[in-house]
């Protein structure tokens, strides 16, 4: 007997001094509970009431995934409240969120900060479950209002997810950097946050939603303070061909070389869904669904530290492109425009073929070959090399193969769900600008394409030969050039 705790007093020990190599993550989409009326200011106890009702949901996802052995959870943006509000009626429904230096347990000592009955409650279902839970909160700290940059109801109201730990422990705290459009009820903390913590099982870094466009927080988190996984809490509104949830966050995995753990908001009439587990190698499960209008929890097994993995790689984005001679750009090139951005295209006029195509210096090369081709159905190769400045202003370097919405080239760039179309074999690549380069394949019906294709160091999108199986919409290589961005 004596034998047998000694052994597993080491085992345990080993476990904790060395960290497990894997762990268990889970996501939950959340069909929010709005309020009646989100404009209206209500009482604090009204306010709770209405984020109770979310909660209550919220929890019985928690203890879900924890009795399936999960780690750590990670729950929408706005999860708690909902998203439409004036700085006025928001103010209810905000706690103070303290820095979590303080070393706070909210479950043992709820009144140590003020009321914080959501940070409360949160606690207690992390401890009570034994697992990490991060999830979407206001924060709301008093300012002068004669100081310089206070607002005048002196108080900042911050977009604020919180992560805590399975004792329950307030572990992180971020307030996000790139707020969007409609959060003017939030306001943009004077610096970028960069808020790491250490698990048993790898380091973790946190942004939200819109963060992921920029380099501040979403990029440095990995290049400068070496993050395994990022927790992602977004509600993330589908913008095809490019800018759908599962493809665009699960290209951002692959082409920055961590896990993203993407929690998403459910809600249809928003075009909101599309939440997943990816890592630099997989895809992972993920969930879209615009048929319905509940909640759906996943669950993944994930590596705690991805670039330790004897197949990873870096690749060199434009060695190939650099490397061949140009093919020609075909007889039917065009402008066109693809989410208000101004592209070149050319139309593939073949079954098969080869063609270059360039715009400002940069050149997209790309081979074919289709298996069955819908005499209804037109593709074309884009290039894009500019500033795109709708609802964010971000520089990009854009190689996309992708179907057109019918045979009217004016209609190429705009949304297409379906198609028909099979391709036997493609291989993109581009002279990029930049080392961060994010790889995007959509099938028909707004599907990724797991296993059926892959990145080869030298920065060619090839596909396997299990892409014949599926029609295709997009095949695009995607680089932000951070350096071209204007100034926050």
């Amino acid at each position: 007997m004596i034998s047998f705790y000694f052994l597993l007093f080491i085992l345990l020990s080993a476990i904790q001094s060395h960290g497990l190599d894997k762990f268990i993550a889970a996501v939950y989409e959340h069909a929010v509970i709005l309020p009646e009326n989100s404009l209206t200011l209500v009482t604090a106890e009204e306010a709770l009431v209405q984020m109770n009702r979310n909660l209550d949901i919220l929890e019985k996802a928690i203890k879900s995934a924890a009795s399936q052995g999960a780690h750590i959870i990670v729950t929408p943006e706005d999860g708690i409240y909902g998203w439409v509000f004036t700085r006025e009626s928001i103010y209810p429904f905000l706690e103070d969120i303290p820095d979590p230096e303080v070393n706070w347990i909210p479950c043992f000592d709820p009144e140590r900060f003020g009321r914080a009955p959501v940070q409360t409650r949160l606690s207690c279902i992390a401890k009570n479950n034994s697992i990490y839970v991060v999830a979407s909160i206001g924060d709301k700290k008093p300012c002068n209002v004669s100081s310089v940059g206070c607002p005048e109801d002196g108080h900042f109201f911050y977009n604020t997810a919180v992560v805590f730990d399975s004792d329950g422990r307030l572990v992180a705290r971020y307030h996000k950097y790139n707020l969007y459009s409609f959060e003017g009820q939030f306001n943009v903390p004077p610096e970028p946050e960069l808020v790491t913590f250490e698990t048993p099982f790898g380091k973790f870094g946190i942004f939200i939603c819109f963060d992921i466009l920029f380099y501040q927080p979403a990029a440095s988190l990995v290049v400068d303070h070496k993050v395994d996984t990022i927790l992602y809490t977004t509600g993330w509104l589908n913008i095809l061909p490019l800018f759908t949830a599962i493809e665009f966050h699960s290209a951002w995995a692959m082409g920055m070389g961590v896990n993203l753990l993407a929690a998403n908001l459910h809600n249809t009439s928003m075009r909101m869904t599309g939440s997943g587990i990816y890592s630099p190698e997989s895809i992972g499960p993920y969930y879209y669904n615009m048929d319905t209008e509940d909640g759906h929890l996943i669950l993944s097994e994930l590596s705690a530290h991805p670039r330790n993995s004897s197949t990873f790689f870096t690749p060199n984005w434009s060695l190939y492109a650099n490397s061949i001679d140009k093919y020609s750009p075909g007889l039917n090139v065009f402008s066109g425009h693809l989410f208000a951005d101004e592209y070149t295209f050319t139309k593939l006029t073949e079954p098969q073929g080869n063609y270059t195509l360039c715009q400002n210096n940069f050149c997209c090369h790309l081979t074919y070959s289709i298996l069955e081709k819908i005499i209804d159905e037109v593709y074309v190769l884009g290039v894009f090399n500019g500033l795109h400045t709708v609802e964010a202003k971000c520089y990009m370097q854009v190689c996309t193969l992708l179907k057109c919405l019918n045979t009217d080239l004016k209609t190429c760039g705009l949304p297409v769900e379906t198609a028909s179309t099979k391709f036997d074999y493609f291989s993109l690549s581009g002279n990029f600008s930049s080392s961060f380069v994010f790889p995007e394949v959509l099938l028909s019906e707004i599907k990724l394409a797991a296993g059926m294709f892959q990145v080869l160091p030298d920065g060619r999108l090839i596909s396997q030969s299990s892409i014949s199986q599926k029609p295709l919409l997009s095949a695009t290589l995607l680089a932000r050039l951070y350096d071209k961005d204007p100034k926050h």
